[in-house]
């Protein structure tokens, strides 16, 4: 079992839910990226998604869109990034994950992105635009290698498309909050519990919720009924305005007290 799966399911067996806090590679340097997993363990989050800056990020909003173009204008690729995580990785008890566009996957090739990404320490994928009927090959290598491949479902997905995800993942199925990119939301949709007990009912394997989460008391809203919540933009948005951190942890053991 992946370390994202049995993740997971140490949670569900303690009657817990997942934090899973997202941050962008590279903002707003490169050598911060160590420090910042150490500042977001010590707050206690379950998992800790980290973004490969890219070009044409289609999911993203205004905060992390921005997030990544300071990254790529300091320099950050893939290859520098995976050499940045791996020797901090093995030493983290909080298993990392990658959000990649599937672009960069397929320029890296697929075997060798997969084994430079278990070498460096991470232990899952998140491909926003990779549908699981597209990816018999990656889940194969993803079998091997014991990476979590994650994919993600929206309130627009049928059922089958649901269910198709949820068999193809090896970790949690990422359930998108609301019709649009990321980014900070004042309210969430007032359709989104239905949204995820429908999801619920149609899998077994783990739901995490992510898009437009921003305060504590959101996050407790949709811990009630998810697995787990993913909090990226307003996380994002204080780090560049907190360089020395202190603030990003308070913030980040408040939404964790909240969860």
């Amino acid at each position: 079992m992946n370390r994202v799966a049995l993740r997971f399911q140490e949670l569900r067996e303690t009657g817990k839910k997942a934090f899973i806090p997202y941050v962008m590679g590279g903002d707003p340097d490169l050598d911060s990226l160590p420090r910042i997993l150490e500042v977001l363990v010590e707050a206690g989050v379950d998992l800790i998604e980290i973004g490969v800056p890219f070009s044409d990020p289609l999911a993203d909003g205004p905060v992390i869109q921005a997030a990544g173009v300071r990254a790529l204008r300091n320099g950050c690729t893939l290859t520098k990034l995976l050499e940045t995580v791996k020797p901090v990785a093995f030493s983290l008890p909080t298993p990392l994950l990658l959000m990649i566009y599937y672009n960069q996957v397929l320029q890296r090739g697929l075997r060798r992105f997969m084994e430079e990404t278990k070498d460096a320490g991470c232990s899952g994928l998140i491909i926003p635009d990779l549908p699981p009927e597209a990816a018999g090959e990656l889940q194969e290598l993803a079998n091997q290698l014991e990476i979590g491949l994650n994919f993600l479902v929206a309130p627009t997905s049928k059922d089958e498309r649901i269910r198709n995800a949820a068999a193809a993942g090896t970790g949690f199925l990422y359930a998108v909050s609301l019709k649009g990119v990321t980014g900070v939301r004042s309210s969430l949709p007032p359709e989104l519990p239905e949204f995820i007990m429908r999801v619920k009912s149609l899998c077994a394997c783990p739901v995490a919720v992510g898009f437009g989460i921003a305060t504590p008391e959101q996050a407790r809203s949709v811990a009630g009924l998810a697995d787990g919540v993913i909090i990226g933009s307003a996380i994002v948005r204080m780090i560049a305005e907190d360089p020395g951190l202190d603030k990003v942890e308070s913030f980040v053991r408040g939404l964790r007290d909240a969860i």
